[in-house]
């Protein structure tokens, strides 16, 4: 029995992938789970296993092909044997012979190729295809690209420097780094979330001392028992998943005509990837306790850098917590995970001298401070129901009252 193997949804809100590579070709004999394909939409960059143990059949797409979620990538001969393969639109060598254009024809190039031909000012006629057909595909716009970026040899004045669509002039020593698919769409996504949403932010400093105390008193059990260390995160995420019970406001999305506050509570982690930002979530967060929520964010971020993800861990977040990790900064606004309303980003815990007031009077002490930082829409959040929603997050924090 042939089993066709579709595109699925892989994150809220997509529509539609990019073939970026296929790891299997027709007459490969396939085991359950083993990876057939890259694909690359706004969302992640993932690879899709096999749902069943076979001998592919076709491939019904080409690499560098766009298509819808639900479109049948290729078809599988279940349990079947190595065999001589059906044709492929992804095989070259099956391919039927068609009429090679005229040299003033139209270059024949993937969705994907021509729009990086267009951003990155390469002309589609003079590069070399190594597509199915001589089809050019973007791996051959980014080589040419690279090619091109070279600095020149100094020549004489008169001779003007090359130009790009966008206007910038290359100068000597310039170096041109092709955007990734996955870095495309994530722009994208960014450009689509400031349009679409008016973003405001606002700042809490918090004083993490306590928190501090209870991890130094637990960490070293915590790694013994569960095998890996405890971080400031967990103990952010439960401080935020109870403030969010408390303010449902920021736990929304804005419909066409309504607002829609979420009974869900399913906490989106920006974890960042050697190809870009991923956001899988944490479902139920508020249902988990801290040791919980250090479980699931140690799992979901090892297999996010493993590009272990199934593509219903990127489905379905109600807020997002980013943590940028230990780089020095004091804090910054992340742009908000559409059609969330709001995103928390946490900056570098420091010792810093504050005052505090001690039998009275008042004292320089030092204590380890926090900044959090707020994006929120102004479409569905107004400013006093941002700033306590920041302040009881704040406010769990500084009492500390955390049991693992």
């Amino acid at each position: 029995m042939s089993v066709e193997v579709e595109l699925p949804a892989l994150g809220e809100s997509v529509l539609e992938g990019t073939v970026a590579v296929w790891l299997v070709k027709p007459g490969d004999r396939v085991e359950v789970d083993q990876p057939l394909v890259e694909v690359t939409t706004d969302k992640v960059d993932a690879e899709l296993p096999s749902p069943v143990a076979g001998v592919v059949e076709t491939l019904l797409v080409a690499e560098g092909d766009t298509v819808a979620v639900g479109t049948p990538l290729l078809r599988i001969a279940e349990g079947g044997e190595r065999a001589a393969a059906s044709p492929s639109r992804a095989d070259p060598a099956a391919a039927t012979p068609v009429v090679e254009p005229a040299s003033d024809a139209e270059p024949r190039a993937t969705p994907l190729a021509r729009r990086a031909a267009a951003l990155q000012g390469v002309d589609l006629a003079a590069v070399e295809g190594s597509g199915a057909r001589q089809r050019v595909v973007r791996a051959d716009v980014d080589r040419e690209a690279a090619r091109n970026s070279e600095p020149p040899r100094p020549v004489a004045a008169s001779t003007p420097p090359r130009t790009l669509t966008f206007q910038y002039s290359l100068q000597p020593g310039d170096r041109l780094v092709p955007l990734t698919p996955l870095r495309r769409l994530v722009a994208e996504h960014m450009v689509f979330s400031k349009q679409t949403s008016p973003h405001v932010g606002t700042v809490a400093e918090v004083d993490m001392s306590g928190v501090a105390q209870v991890r130094d008193a637990q960490k070293r059990d915590f790694e013994r028992t569960q095998g890996f260390a405890l971080s400031y995160l967990p103990f952010i995420l439960h401080a935020t998943v109870r403030a969010l019970r408390e303010h449902p406001r920021l736990n929304a999305s804005m419909l066409e005509d309504a607002i829609v506050e979420k009974k869900a509570l399913h906490v989106g982690i920006a974890v960042e990837t050697e190809k870009g930002l991923v956001v899988p979530v944490v479902r139920d967060a508020d249902r988990l306790s801290l040791a919980g929520l250090a479980s699931a964010v140690e799992d979901l971020a090892a297999r996010a850098r493993t590009k272990k993800l199934s593509p219903d861990e990127l489905k379905g977040g109600t807020f997002t917590v980013s943590n940028p990790g230990r780089h020095g900064n004091l804090y910054g606004f992340a742009i908000i995970n559409q059609p969330q309303v709001a995103i928390l980003r946490m900056g570098e815990i420091v010792k810093r001298p504050v005052v505090r007031e001690l039998a009275g009077e008042d004292a320089i002490v030092v204590r380890s401070i926090m900044h959090l930082a707020l994006s929120y829409d102004h479409r569905v959040v107004d400013g006093s129901p941002a700033n306590a929603f920041l302040y009881r997050i704040r406010e769990l924090l500084e009492e500390a009252e955390f049991d693992l």
